[in-house]
């Protein structure tokens, strides 16, 4: 089973950027699409953003035109570049195949906090 590893989160202040890394144990050029996700403090995990290996990104909902997902196959890694942050962004991020299929376990995912 492919491990993830997410890595890159952090403290950051409202407006600031951070980019997130998620390394996977073995091959992801076979899978079409990846996304990132994220959960905070009482609430479900949610998709922010994907990307697909034809090199389509979306984002999505409250993070639309803030987040891009990127993905460098070669070195079987999905990256969330994450712009004008907000408190609300304050979450575990993780990644997985888009949709998720089981057959990817999660990783323990990077906390990324927003507060100044």
């Amino acid at each position: 089973q492919v491990q993830l590893v997410e890595s890159g989160g952090g403290l950051v202040q409202p407006g600031g950027s951070l980019k997130l890394s998620c390394a996977a144990s073995r091959s992801i050029k076979s899978i079409y699409a990846m996304g990132w996700y994220r959960q905070a403090p009482g609430k479900q995990r949610e998709l922010v953003a994907t990307i697909t290996n034809d090199g389509g990104a979306n984002s999505y909902d409250s993070v639309k035109g803030r987040f891009t997902a990127s993905r460098d196959n070669a070195k079987n890694t999905v990256y969330l570049q994450m712009n004008s942050l907000k408190p609300e962004d304050t979450a575990v991020y993780y990644c997985n195949r888009a949709p998720p299929t089981g057959n990817m376990a999660w990783g323990q995912g990077t906390q990324v906090t927003v507060s100044s």
